[in-house]
C-alpha cells in the first residue's frame, strides 16, 4: 500500500471518530496536537521548494517528522497515542530508506529511495499535518 494513502486512510477513521463523538481530546491532547501539527509543518516545507531539495535533505526532513511524531506519542495516551502510532507505522518505510550511496555494500538493509516514494512520503505527513491543524480539534 502507498505511505499516502494508508495515512489518508487513517487520517479518514480518525476524523470520523471525532465526528462521530467516539474521540474526543482532552486539553492536554489539543496543546499537543498544535505542536505536532507545526513541528510536522516545519520539517516538510512546501511542496514547490521542498521537492527541489537534495534527497538527504528530504530524507532528513522526513526522518524529523518521524522524530515529532515519536516525541508527541512519547507524551500522550489512549486515541491520540494509537492514531499517531499507527500514522507513524505507516511512514515506517522512511527509516529504510538511505541517501548516500554505499561502496561496500554494509547498509543494514537500507535502500535508495526513488523520487516517487520520497514525495508519496512527503505527501503523507502534509496530510496528516493539515489534518491536524483543521478546526475539528478543540481549542
Amino acid at each position: 500500500m502507498i505511505i499516502s494513502t494508508a495515512v489518508e486512510q487513517v487520517v479518514h477513521d480518525a476524523e470520523q471518530q471525532l465526528a462521530d463523538g467516539t474521540w474526543s481530546l482532552t486539553a492536554n491532547d489539543s496543546a499537543l496536537v498544535r505542536e505536532t501539527a507545526t513541528a510536522l509543518g516545519d520539517a516538510i516545507g512546501p511542496v514547490d521548494t521542498h521537492q527541489a531539495l537534495p534527497t538527504i535533505e528530504r530524507l532528513a526532513a522526513l526522518r524529523e517528522a518521524i522524530a515529532a511524531l515519536a516525541i508527541t506519542i512519547a507524551r500522550t495516551h489512549g486515541h491520540l497515542a494509537w492514531f499517531l502510532a499507527q500514522c507513524t507505522s505507516h511512514l515506517d518505510p522512511i527509516l529504510h530508506w538511505r541517501a548516500l550511496d554505499a561502496p561496500e555494500g554494509r547498509t543494514f538493509g537500507a535502500t535508495i529511495p526513488t523520487d516517487d516514494e520520497l514525495t508519496d512520503a512527503e505527501t503523507a505527513v502534509r496530510l496528516l499535518a493539515t489534518m491536524l491543524h483543521r478546526a475539528v480539534w478543540p481549542a
